[in-house]
């Protein structure tokens, strides 16, 4: 599989914080990635630099070949990379429908079976398509902002904490559609659910204190307790 994105002793600074200090990874297509790290780490720092939302200071990013670090936000979008924010980002007071339809770069065939497809993954949005997104609940909410980063023909995802503050059943739901969406998409995944990251991540990086310390296949981290109790702090 070749490697998609690239990320080469990123340093990131928000005002006069130094937040990442060397943060490198690969990300292979077809794969699911796993950032993992304890709160404060720079995890969600990391997503948001390699979408041009925090501008890394020093360091290279690449994706697939071209270097990308001084790109804006629009041109990394444009670029293939659809983002999923920790906060949802859903519009509360514009429809399910009107939700997607800003999301959609494109109203062409591929795009119409694509919504198609993610209707069938998330039935909750096709119930409550005409509703407003403020009605929907924490797991439909989180549920519609995958959905609008999925239509559209995105080679990789960036996806911040989706299970954070959901009930078990939702959790489950969004386990199953991104096993589902790995088929077709690349993912990188911030996840602070070891469960959930370990049943469907291939591979991790555990950041710590903004650096890049550890990484390998997912099956390494399961049978490694050692390295868990040590990074993640649990057993």
């Amino acid at each position: 599989m070749s490697v998609q994105l690239k990320l080469m002793e990123i340093e990131t600074y928000i005002g006069q914080y130094h937040i990442l200090q060397g943060v490198s990874l690969e990300v292979k297509q077809g794969e699911v990635t796993v950032l993992l790290g304890r709160n404060g780490a720079g995890k969600t720092t990391t997503l948001r630099t390699i979408m041009g939302l925090n501008p890394a200071a020093k360091g290279i990013i690449e994706w697939k070949g071209e270097q990308i670090q001084q790109y804006q936000t629009f041109r990394i979008a444009n670029k293939g990379i659809g983002y999923v924010p920790e906060d949802q980002g859903v519009f509360p007071y514009l429809t399910v429908e009107e939700n997607m339809k800003v999301a959609m770069k494109t109203n062409n065939e591929a795009t119409k079976e694509r919504l198609e497809y993610i209707l069938q993954l998330f039935p909750d949005l096709q119930r409550f398509w005409k509703k407003n997104g403020g009605y929907l609940s924490g797991g439909q909410k989180q549920m519609l902002s995958i959905a609008r980063a999925y239509v559209n023909e995105n080679d990789l995802l960036l996806i911040d904490e989706p299970s954070k503050g959901l009930a078990p059943i939702m959790v489950e739901k969004v386990m199953e559609s991104l096993v589902a969406m790995k088929e077709t998409t690349t993912i990188v995944l911030v996840e602070q659910n070891f469960m959930m990251a370990s049943t469907i991540g291939d591979r991790f990086y555990i950041i710590d204190d903004g650096k890049t310390v550890q990484n390998g296949t997912m099956s390494v981290l399961r049978e490694n307790e050692e390295l868990r109790r040590k990074y993640l702090g649990i057993a």
